[in-house]
C-alpha cells in the first residue's frame, strides 16, 4: 500500500523527533495493530501497514530528508509496493514482541543449519593459590563436554545408513507460513532446522550425533597470572556437528586471597610486625618472598608505625615479560601490653632519660638494656 497521510502524523511524533522516538512510536503501534493480535480486522491490518510504511521512511535518514523536502513525491518511487529492504531492524522491533523470527521476513530465507557446524565454546574456572600464580604450575582438569559420536561419526545415523533429506522443508531447515500480510520463516519442526532426518538413528547416541564425555586435560599456567586472565585451548570445547570443528575451551584464572600478601597487579604488599625497640634502634629483619626467597630488610632507627620499606623485584612476575614487580613491606610497630614489675621500672627509667637532654651513648645503652629485659629482638 502507499498512504497519502503525513508520516509524522501516522506515528504521532513531531517532525523533530529522534530516531529512538520514531522507533518507540512504531513499536507501540505495531503492538496495537499487528494482524496476529487483530485476526480478521482489516482496519487494524491497514493501520499496521500504514505505520510500517511510515517507519520505513522516517527511520532512513535519506528517505526522511527527501520526505521532509518534497513530501510523498520525494519517496514515491520507493513505494511501488511494500519495501522490505527498509526493515533490517524488524527483528529487534517485532521479533521479540510476537515470538517468531523476522530474519527471513518478506520471503527472504536464511541459511539452513544443515551441514558442518562449529561446536560451542566452553569455560572453566581454575582456582589457584597466590604461590601457584607466582611460580606457574600445571593442573589437571576434568571437563564434561559433547563430542562426536564414535559409532556414527557425528552423522546421527546408524552405521551403514545415511540421513535423508527432510520432506517437510526439502532440506532448507525452515518452512514458510503467513502471519497476516507477512511471510515468515521458522525452524522446520520435523528436522529441527537440520534439513535432514535420520530414519535409522544411531543406537549409541540416539541420533544426536554426539556423546557426553568427561575429558581430562593438562593445563600449563604461566607465572604471573591474575584473576580474570584466560587461557584459550583451541579445539577443546564441544565437538562440532556433521563433521564441523570443535569449539574452544577458555580457562579463566581465579587467584585466591593470601593470608600474608595482598596483591596489586605485579606489586605485593606485606604487613610486618616489628617491636618498639627495633623501630627505635633500627634492625635487620628477615622476610620470605612469595617465591620462597629469604631476604633481609633494614628497619631504620626511628621508624614510625606505617612506614613502608620497598623491596625491588620481590613482587609478582609479569606474564611473558621476564620481570617482577616490587614488594612493599608495611611496618607495624608492636607495643608490649603486659609488663613485669622489673620491666615496668626499666620503661619508666627510659621515659625519664628520654625526657632529659642526654648524650647518645647513654641513651642507646639504656634502650639496649631495656630491649634485653623485655626480650626484644
Amino acid at each position: 500500500m502507499v498512504t497519502t497521510r503525513d508520516y509524522y502524523e501516522i506515528l504521532g511524533v513531531e517532525r523533530e523527533a529522534s530516531v529512538d522516538e520514531i522507533k518507540k512510536a512504531y513499536r507501540r503501534l505495531a503492538v496495537q495493530f499487528h494482524p496476529d493480535k487483530n485476526p480478521g480486522d482489516a482496519t487494524a491490518e491497514e493501520r499496521f501497514k500504514e505505520a510500517s510504511e511510515a517507519y520505513a521512511v522516517l527511520s532512513d535518514p535519506d528517505k526522511r530528508s527527501r520526505f521532509d523536502r518534497f513530501g510523498h513525491q520525494g519517496v514515491g518511487q520507493d513505494f511501488s509496493g511494500f519495501d522490505p529492504t527498509a526493515f533490517g531492524d524488524f527483528s529487534d522491533i517485532l521479533g521479540d514482541l510476537f515470538g517468531f523470527g523476522f530474519g527471513d521476513i518478506f520471503g527472504r530465507r536464511g541459511r539452513s543449519r544443515q551441514g558442518p557446524q562449529r561446536g560451542r565454546d566452553l569455560q572453566y574456572t581454575l582456582r589457584l593459590t597466590l604461590e601457584e600464580a607466582a611460580t606457574g604450575t600445571e593442573k589437571t582438569i576434568r571437563i564434561p563436554r559433547q563430542e562426536s559420536c564414535n559409532a556414527c561419526g557425528g552423522s546421527g545415523a546408524e552405521p551403514g545408513t545415511s540421513p535423508e533429506t527432510c520432506s517437510t522443508c526439502r532440506g532448507a531447515g525452515q518452512v514458510m507460513f503467513q502471519r497476516g500480510f507477512l511471510s515468515v520463516a521458522q525452524t522446520c519442526p520435523a528436522c529441527r532446522g537440520g534439513g535432514r532426518i535420520n530414519s535409522s538413528p544411531c543406537s549409541q547416541c540416539d541420533g544426536q550425533g554426539q556423546d557426553e564425555v568427561e575429558a581430562t586435560l593438562r593445563v600449563t599456567v604461566p607465572a604471573g597470572v591474575d584473576s580474570g586472565m584466560r587461557l584459550r585451548l583451541a579445539n577443546e570445547g564441544e565437538g562440532g556437528r556433521q563433521g564441523g570443528p570443535a569449539g574452544s575451551l577458555f580457562v579463566v584464572m581465579a587467584v585466591e586471597p593470601h593470608e600474608l600478601f595482598e596483591r596489586e597487579g605485579s606489586r605485593l604488599h606485606l604487613e610486618l610486625p616489628v617491636s618498639v625497640f627495633q623501630a627505635i634502634l633500627g634492625s635487620e629483619v628477615p622476610i620470605t618472598t612469595i617465591l620462597g626467597e629469604d631476604q633481609t630488610i633494614s628497619v631504620a632507627a626511628g621508624t614510625q608505625p606505617g612506614d613502608v620499606v620497598r623491596v625491588k623485584g620481590a613482587g609478582m612476575p609479569e606474564v611473558d615479560r621476564g620481570r617482577r614487580g616490587d614488594l612493599f613491606v608495611h611496618l607495624k610497630v608492636v607495643v608490649p601490653t603486659k609488663l613485669s614489675a622489673d620491666q615496668r621500672g626499666l620503661v619508666e627509667e627510659a621515659a625519664r632519660v628520654v625526657g632529659d637532654v642526654v648524650d647518645s651513648e647513654r641513651h642507646n645503652g639504656l634502650f639496649e638494656k631495656l630491649k634485653r629485659a623485655l626480650g626484644g629482638e
